[in-house]
C-alpha cells in the first residue's frame, strides 16, 4: 500500500472526529487495513492512580473492559513506563506478563505521547507467535502520534462539552432555586436538583448560628430520605467544621485516613465539604458524602464551589423574606389593633338631635388614616362638627389626628366658636410642632334650637350648603393649623330651613382618580348633593361614597377619604303647613 495517501487518511480521520468512541472505531478500521489484527485494544491513562483503564476493545470479553493496569506492570504498562514501544513475540516469555485474553499469544503495543506526556497505549494482540513485525512497529508508530493527537482533542471537546452541559444545568439549577422564598421547601428542592449534577448517598446542609461558632443540621438526606441530625459541629472541627473555618472546599478521598474527621454517618467513605460564603461572609456548608473511597473528584470541588455561591445568595434571600414576612405579619398584627384604636377614636354613632340629621363615613387610603372627625356636645342643644385631614398618610398621620383629637376634646368644655376653636388648636400645635405635620379642618356649631350653623375652615374644600334643591359654596377658607403663628379664621353663620343640606369633606373625595386619570371633583359632589338633598343625611353620604368607587375602580386610593353630613329636619309648624297644603 501507498504510505502516503494512508497517513493523510489517518490525519483526516483524527481531525475531524470529536466523539471519543467514533475516533477509536474509525481507528480500529484504519489499523485492520494493514494490520489483521484477532484483538486490538486501545487503553488511556488516568495521571492521578497511574492506571492504564480499557477504553475500547475488539475481540476481548467484556470482562476485560474493567481491566486496570499500573503502569509499569505487564506489556502495556512497560510500554507506557519505558515510552517506547514494545513487541513481544511470546507472551507467555515476557516477565509479569498479564492475561487478559487467554488465546494470545504475541502482543504489539504502542506508547500515545503528546507533547512528552504519555496519555495511553494502543495495544494489538494475535493468537499466533511471531505474528507481529517491525514492519508493524514502526507504520503503528508513524501513526500513533496523530492518534493520540486526536484522543486528547477528543477528550478536550467532550471536557469542554461536558462542562459547558454542567454549567447550563448549574445556571437552571441556580435560577430556580433563587426563586424559592420559603427555607424548608429551598433545602428540600437543593436536595433534588443536586442528584442531578452528582450522585451522592448523604447530604447536609449546615447554617452558622447567631454566635457564628456553631454549625447546625439544617437539613439532611440519607440514601434519598429525609433525616433529622442534632450533632451540631464546632467552627473548626471535623471536615465541615475545618471547611467553615479555613473558608476553603474539603475533599477527602478516603475519610478513614483523615485526622480531621468526625464520625456520623458509619458508611461515610468519602466526603466533600464546601462553604457557603455570601458577600464574603460564611452563611454555612453544603456537605456531601459517598459510601466509596475517592467517589469525588476535582470537577465536583469547582462544580460545587461554583453552585455553592448560587446556593449562599438563594439562602440568604429565602431567610431576609421568611424574616420579612415574620415582621410584616407583626406589622399586620399592630396596624390591625392601631386601625381598632383609630375607628375607637371616632365617635361611636352620631349625636340625635331634634332638628338635624347627622352622617358620617370614613374610608382611609391605607389601613389606617390621617382623616378624623368628631362630634362635641355644647350646652343649651348645640353641637360641635369637627371634620380635619392631616398631611401625609399612615401610621405618622394617624398618631398627628389622635394628637388633634385629644387637643380638639380639650377646648370643647370652653364651648369655643368655630373661628376660636381653630385659632385655639393651631396654638396647640405649635406649641408642641412635630415637622412636617400640619392639619386642615372645618369647625362648626350648630345650635339645634335657632337653627343656626356656624363654620369656619382651616384648608379643607370649601364646605357645600344645598337651599331650596340647588348647590351652594359656603366661602369658607383658612390656612392649615400648626404652620403659621399669625393665622386667622373667617366665620360664616347660615340661618338654615327645613330641608337645607350642609356637605363637608375631605380632598380625599374631590382628588379621587379614574383610569384616565381624571380627577372626581367638586362639581360630581355637587350633582349628587343636589340630587340627592331629598333623602335621608345617610342616603347623601352612601351616594357620594358610591359613586366615588364606581369613578376609581381599578385604581388604587390615594388619599382618605371622610364626609359629615347634616340636614335640617323638619320641625312641628312645617309639618302641620304641610298636611293643611294637601287638605
Amino acid at each position: 500500500m501507498q504510505l502516503t495517501p494512508y497517513l493523510l487518511e489517518v490525519a483526516d480521520v483524527v481531525n475531524t472526529t470529536l466523539d471519543l468512541e467514533t475516533l477509536f472505531q474509525r481507528v480500529a478500521e484504519l489499523v485492520r487495513r494493514v494490520i489483521d489484527y484477532k484483538i486490538f485494544s486501545i487503553l488511556l491513562l488516568n495521571e492521578k492512580t497511574q492506571e492504564l483503564r480499557m477504553r475500547f476493545q475488539i475481540g476481548h470479553s467484556a470482562e476485560a473492559e474493567r481491566l486496570r493496569v499500573r503502569v509499569g506492570n505487564g506489556v502495556v504498562g512497560k510500554a507506557a513506563e519505558e515510552r517506547k514501544t514494545l513487541l513481544v513475540d511470546d507472551v507467555a516469555a515476557f516477565p509479569g506478563y498479564i492475561n487478559a485474553h487467554p488465546d494470545a499469544r504475541s502482543e504489539l503495543a504502542i506508547p500515545l505521547i503528546i507533547k512528552n506526556r504519555v496519555i495511553g497505549v494502543l495495544d494489538l494482540q494475535a493468537t499466533s507467535r511471531g505474528y507481529f513485525t517491525e514492519e508493524h512497529s514502526r507504520l503503528l508508530e508513524l501513526i500513533a502520534s496523530r492518534i493520540a493527537i486526536g484522543v486528547e482533542n477528543a477528550r478536550l471537546y467532550t471536557r469542554v462539552a461536558r462542562q459547558a452541559q454542567t454549567l447550563t444545568l448549574l445556571n437552571e439549577i441556580s435560577r430556580e432555586i433563587t426563586s424559592i422564598l420559603q427555607l424548608d421547601e429551598l433545602f428540600k428542592r437543593i436536595g433534588e436538583l443536586l442528584t442531578r449534577v452528582i450522585d451522592y448517598q448523604m447530604f447536609s446542609i449546615l447554617l452558622l448560628d447567631a454566635t457564628g461558632k456553631v454549625l447546625q443540621h439544617r437539613f439532611s438526606l440519607r440514601f434519598n430520605e429525609n433525616i433529622h441530625l442534632k450533632h451540631d459541629i464546632q467552627m473548626g472541627h471535623g471536615l465541615v467544621g475545618y471547611a467553615a473555618a479555613h473558608r476553603h472546599p474539603v475533599l477527602a478521598p478516603d475519610v478513614s485516613r483523615d485526622p480531621r474527621y468526625i464520625m456520623v454517618n458509619p458508611e461515610t467513605r468519602s466526603e466533600l465539604c464546601v462553604p457557603l460564603l455570601h458577600k464574603g461572609q460564611l452563611i454555612g456548608v453544603l456537605d456531601l458524602e459517598h459510601t466509596r473511597r475517592a467517589y469525588f473528584t476535582e470537577d465536583h470541588v469547582r462544580m460545587m464551589t461554583t453552585l455553592a455561591a448560587q446556593v449562599a445568595i438563594a439562602i440568604k434571600n429565602a431567610d431576609l423574606y421568611e424574616r420579612l414576612a415574620k415582621e410584616e405579619a407583626r406589622m399586620e398584627r399592630e396596624l390591625a389593633m392601631a386601625r381598632e384604636m383609630q375607628i375607637g377614636l371616632f365617635p361611636p354613632c352620631c349625636p340625635t338631635l331634634a332638628n338635624l340629621q347627622l352622617a358620617a363615613n370614613f374610608v382611609p387610603a391605607r389601613a389606617i388614616g390621617g382623616d378624623l372627625y368628631d362630634f362635641l356636645e355644647y350646652a343649651a342643644g348645640r353641637v360641635g362638627i369637627a371634620i380635619g385631614d392631616v398631611s401625609g398618610k399612615g401610621v405618622p398621620a394617624a398618631l398627628y389626628a389622635a394628637l388633634v383629637s385629644g387637643i380638639l376634646r380639650s377646648h370643647a368644655a370652653l364651648e369655643p366658636s368655630p373661628a376660636a376653636m381653630l385659632h385655639a388648636i393651631n396654638t396647640s400645635l405649635l406649641e408642641r410642632k412635630v415637622e412636617p405635620q400640619f392639619v386642615a379642618m372645618i369647625y362648626a356649631v350648630w345650635d339645634d334650637r335657632r337653627r343656626v350653623m356656624q363654620v369656619a375652615n382651616s384648608g379643607l374644600p370649601r364646605p357645600i350648603y344645598c337651599h331650596h334643591g340647588r348647590a351652594e359654596i359656603i366661602e369658607a377658607t383658612g390656612l392649615p393649623m400648626g404652620l403659621f403663628d399669625d393665622a386667622e379664621y373667617d366665620e360664616f353663620t347660615i340661618h338654615a330651613k327645613a330641608g337645607d343640606v350642609f356637605v363637608f369633606m375631605s380632598d380625599g373625595i374631590l382628588d379621587a382618580e379614574n383610569l384616565e386619570g381624571e380627577l372626581f371633583g367638586r362639581t360630581r359632589v355637587e350633582e349628587l348633593v343636589t340630587a340627592n338633598c331629598e333623602r335621608t343625611a345617610d342616603d347623601v353620604v352612601t351616594a357620594i361614597f358610591r359613586e366615588m368607587e364606581r369613578f376609581s375602580a381599578g385604581t388604587q386610593p390615594f388619599d382618605d377619604a371622610t364626609v359629615v353630613v347634616a340636614k335640617v329636619k323638619e320641625g312641628a309648624v312645617e309639618k302641620a303647613v304641610r298636611r293643611k297644603t294637601h287638605a
